[in-house]
């Protein structure tokens, strides 16, 4: 058989393999129907955690446009991935569990803000963007917050209804969805990609600390995604961190630097994993490879219906239509008004990016529908049975 013949075939046995493991999966599986979610991330999965606390500046209109149809503290014309995945398993869309008015925890709670690295970093929010809240200070809030539910709700009234059932918290889905702020950190300090690898053990070393302790917590579900190709967002093209040539650029026009250490921080993501699962014998826990997920979507924008791949919908100027110093919802004083300057596009379900950083609710949905199904999970169980060991 000659080689490209010996490939095609290849290729539809690795099919069938992924086809049969999936039937059997299904098969041998159970649906969860988890109670809850709670979800741990940074700014691809806040729902209004920084704004609550620092105020509505860090997700200004036109953030909220298609969907809230105003502010709603993500970063996103609408909705985000965590959203969808609330969605398809029945449950509400989380509330920020730094948000105090008109919240309701009864269904889980939305610990992630915008900035926030796995690692702590030894800078201020007002000094580098970055979020104090790390992933272990959400950890600390997500103790506090199972201790003091189960005391307030013993109080009855409001408290029954507005707080998730103790056994939710053994028996909710885990989400995580963090790391990319760990990684640009560095470029943000103009030190070399092979220094940023340098402490992505490390970074991760802290990851793997934090599963540890949810599951002492009763945590058993756990979803968890790598962290996308940094090198295509226009925050990184339009020159964070370093001078771009054109050596550095790949076919689609991303920066091979941050995809790299992308790659090689989800590859260490994933050996952490393995690892845990040998740790955690009653955890279920579920790698989801949105890595490749969102490379195929810009790689293939008009193939799935989308204009652009590279180019914000929302900002100011530039070739990609971002300025760093004129972030969407930007504004300036003319005749002594404040007026937008960094609009929305026409139609935002055109664009992959959003705001330079961040992706648009139809590409978030896009997403979502690729990796609910399993297709790009390891083990490949769909997301209403990943509470199967």
């Amino acid at each position: 058989m000659d080689p490209v013949g010996e490939k095609k075939w290849g290729d539809i046995l690795s099919w069938i393999a992924i086809s049969v493991t999936l039937v059997i999966a299904a098969v041998d599986g159970r649906e969860c129907n988890f109670p809850a979610i709670f979800n741990f991330g940074d700014s691809n999965s806040d729902t209004g955690g920084l704004s609550a606390a620092f105020g509505v500046k860090y997700a200004p209109p036109p953030n909220g446009i298609t969907f809230f149809h105003s502010p709603s503290g993500r970063l996103s014309d609408g909705r985000l991935i965590i959203d969808f995945i609330a969605q398809s398993l029945d449950l509400p869309y989380l509330s920020a569990y730094l948000d105090s008015v008109g919240s309701n925890f009864t269904h889980g709670a939305n610990f992630a803000t915008i900035g926030s690295p796995i690692r702590p970093l030894n800078t201020t929010l007002s000094q580098s963007g970055y979020s104090p809240i790390s992933l272990d200070v959400q950890f600390l809030q997500l103790s506090e917050f199972k201790a003091r539910s189960k005391i307030a709700r013993k109080q009855g009234r409001i408290f029954r209804e507005l707080l998730p059932k103790e056994g939710y918290f053994s028996e909710g889905l885990y989400t995580f969805d963090i790391g990319q702020n760990d990684i640009t950190a560095g470029f943000r300090v103009n030190i070399t990609s092979e220094e940023v690898n340098a402490y992505l053990s490390d970074v991760l070393s802290q990851f793997s600390n934090v599963i540890r302790n949810v599951y002492e917590e009763g945590g058993r579900s756990f979803w968890i995604h790598n962290t996308g190709p940094l090198g295509c967002l226009p925050y990184v093209l339009d020159g964070y961190g370093y001078s771009m040539r054109s050596d550095q650029l790949d076919k689609l026009g991303c920066a091979k630097p941050l995809n790299k250490v992308s790659q090689d921080f989800n590859r260490k993501l994933k050996e952490a994993v393995v690892q845990l699962r040998k740790q955690l014998p009653e955890a279920a826990i579920t790698y989801v490879d949105v890595y490749t997920v969102k490379y195929n979507l810009i790689s293939n924008a008009q193939k799935y219906g989308f204009k652009e791949g590279l180019i914000a919908c929302c900002g100011h100027g530039g070739k990609y239509n971002f300025n760093n110093g004129a972030r969407c919802g930007a504004t300036k004083e003319e005749n002594g008004k404040e007026v937008v300057i960094a609009k929305s596009c026409k139609d935002p379900r055109s664009r992959i990016i959003w705001d330079g950083i961040h992706y648009t609710q139809a590409a978030n949905h896009w997403i979502f529908q690729q990796i609910a199904s399993g297709s790009f999970s390891d083990p490949p169980l769909p997301l209403n049975m990943a509470c199967n060991v």
